[in-house]
């Protein structure tokens, strides 16, 4: 029976994350497998990885074949390089002391550079929102000049000039005495026809 550390599938549809399980190579993708070790989520930034490190590397031992992107997970993680350097000190390269001491030294050196990735991806993304922030701050000035302009024009199209307010009040004062008079005079021709 061939052992493979790989990926199955779960989540909704286009916002997957993956079980990192170790798994008989014929059985179906997100069907049985042996052990589950680990998870991977691709949706978030930097991707998340929880991984079981002593399990993966049992396995490794025993036998099981990664598959590219698991063997790509288990790198970053370190269990590849753990795996290398045990190997070593079997070969009677180095001694287990050495061994350890060395992959201390590479897991800080990665997590040195992980760690700097991550501040800088954080630092670009607070640049990218102060940039979206002033850009949003220059268009929304312009707007509000423009909506100025308009009020300014439409005020100055509504009110008329003094002259002719006091010309249309009289109008509207004649108007308003001549009204109730034809209207008596129709209720007086009303009652005597």
């Amino acid at each position: 029976m061939s052992v493979k550390i790989r990926l199955a599938r779960h989540g909704r549809k286009q916002h997957a994350y993956y079980h990192i399980v170790v798994a008989n190579s014929r059985a179906p993708r997100d069907g049985r497998f042996i052990e589950r070790i680990g998870s991977y989520n691709p949706n978030t930034n930097p991707a998340t990885i929880d991984l079981d490190f002593d399990k993966a590397l049992d396995w490794l031992f025993k036998g099981a074949q990664p598959t590219d992107t698991t063997r790509s997970i288990l790198s970053h993680q370190g269990v590849m390089m753990k795996k290398h350097l045990l190997e070593g000190a079997k070969k009677g390269a180095f001694s287990e002391a050495d061994a350890e001491v060395k992959f201390e030294a590479w897991m800080k050196e990665k997590s040195a550079k992980v760690q700097a990735s991550k501040e800088k991806l954080t630092s670009s993304q607070i640049e990218e929102k102060k940039a979206r922030l002033k850009s949003e701050a220059k268009v929304n000035e312009a707007r509000l000049a423009e909506i100025a302009k308009r009020n300014a024009a439409a005020a100055a199209a509504k009110l008329p000039a003094p002259e002719t307010v006091v010309a249309e009040e009289v109008v509207e004062a004649v108007a308003a005495e001549a009204a109730p008079e034809t209207e008596v005079e129709t209720a007086e021709e009303n009652t005597e026809a």
